[in-house]
């Protein structure tokens, strides 16, 4: 199930607190907002609500005259998918030559390098 990057921004709405109803996650969005992000109407977030009601991603239940949304997934479950997806697609499902691409184009910090050790060393143990 594929959720695009504007989808997501509702998304992560959501997953921080839910049920809520259009005009609370529009409020949310636009108290949030910071200057990087986008700036959309209400028109264009529940076209969003809309667009992730079909997707299944979200379901609306009704109470009183509003709807109140919440997610059908978790976000682990979301990024779990995501990130699988992406290793797939970009680096024939294996893990190797991801970590080396973010190594070598993100110049990893000595932390990021002894974290990156602590954790192959953890999986050495826990095998």
């Amino acid at each position: 199930m594929r959720i695009s990057a504007a989808e997501s921004v509702v998304m992560e709405v959501l997953w921080e607190k839910s049920p809520q109803a259009a005009d609370d996650i529009v409020s949310a969005l636009k108290e949030e907002r910071d200057p990087s992000s986008p700036d959309w109407s209400e028109k264009t977030i529940k076209t969003l609500l809309n667009r992730l009601l079909t997707k299944g991603v979200i379901n609306a239940s009704k109470d009183g005259r509003r709807y109140l949304y919440s997610p059908v997934i978790t976000r682990d479950a979301y990024v779990r998918s995501e990130s699988k997806g992406l290793i797939d697609r970009l680096f024939d499902g294996k893990l190797a030559p991801l970590v080396l691409h973010f190594a070598q184009e993100r110049k990893l910090s000595k932390k990021d390098q002894d974290e990156l050790k602590r954790l192959i060393a953890e999986l050495d143990h826990d095998n």
